[in-house]
């Protein structure tokens, strides 16, 4: 995560990664998503004669910033960096590094709000349908997928789940989302009963006589990763012909997206998807009324 050059500037941005880690418990993706950028705007800076924190002028971000644009960077990808850029220099000013925060007046530019791929309940069904139980690992994938949307859980919450977490007498499952904040959320009946079917006689005969504290594992004895429930997703959205460009995480999209569609109150929401900003979950209320215009535009006898 740090860098080699040992100038004053890049000393202080290792600083400040092992001050997001250690201090914010931001996840390590996250972090790492944080050097990328900032390491970026310091291979800038060194090109502009610039190694000290203190010497950077607001006339520097705003160069930087043009030099974005002229490169065809997203509007979404710069302003990613330029809030990455933000937070690095307000963590210098609250340690004195700085005489003034060269970005405290510059204004991260609004975006348009996406609206983000999600199944249709008798899509989900048809997914659901097509990963049969005929195979340990079958069963395993299919406690995954119900588990997956009843939770709405992203797929690194999923793959990294422990048997502790989760409680069957209640039919909950505790998550340790981002920012290592924890989360209860109920599971339902449907994955319930693939989770109990698939920890009494699917997970002793993928691990054999090993041990493991993960809730999902190989035939190898080994937790199951991202990389691999994401491929084993997209074979299934296949059998099912979904033709979307769809990942374990249009599951979360499609749980959120559902359950707003049936009314479920926003702040609840926000509470299982594990959203620090009620505003992040917002997204899912312009999804149930884009749903609505469609329905009006496909059904009405003057949409």
């Amino acid at each position: 995560m740090r860098f080699k050059d040992t100038s004053v500037l890049h000393t202080i941005i290792a600083g400040f990664l092992d001050h997001l880690i250690v201090d914010v418990g931001l996840a390590q993706l996250t972090v790492e998503s944080y050097s990328s950028d900032l390491k970026g705007f310091a291979d800038f800076l060194t090109r502009k004669n610039v190694a000290d924190p203190k010497d950077i002028g607001r006339e520097n971000i705003l160069t930087f910033l043009a030099m974005m644009a002229a490169r065809g960077y997203s509007p979404r990808t710069r302003a990613r960096k330029i809030s990455c850029v933000k937070s690095f220099f307000k963590y210098c000013a609250e340690r004195g590094l700085l005489k003034e925060d060269p970005t405290l007046h510059l204004d991260t530019p609004r975006l348009p709000k996406r609206i983000p791929e999600y199944l249709e309940i008798h899509e989900v069904d048809a997914l659901l349908a097509v990963v049969d139980t005929g195979t340990p690992e079958t069963s395993r994938d299919r406690a995954m997928f119900e588990l997956l949307y009843a939770c709405g859980l992203r797929v690194s919450e999923l793959v990294l789940l422990e048997l502790h977490r989760i409680d069957l007498e209640i039919g909950c499952v505790t998550v340790m989302g981002k920012g290592s904040r924890e989360r209860i959320v109920p599971m339902g009946i449907p994955a319930l009963k693939a989770l109990v079917n698939y920890l009494d006689h699917v997970r002793p005969r993928l691990l054999g006589p090993r041990r493991h504290n993960a809730l999902f594992v190989t035939r190898r004895g080994k937790p199951m990763t991202r990389q691999s429930f994401w491929k084993i997703v997209k074979k299934n959205a296949l059998k099912a012909g979904i033709t979307k460009e769809i990942s374990p995480h249009t599951l979360r999209h499609s749980f959120a997206t559902h359950l707003v569609q049936n009314n479920a109150d926003l702040r609840w929401v926000q509470v299982m998807l594990g959203h620090a900003d009620i505003s992040t979950t917002e997204i899912y209320t312009h999804v149930a009324r884009h749903r609505l215009k469609q329905l009006h535009t496909d059904c009405h006898p003057r949409g």
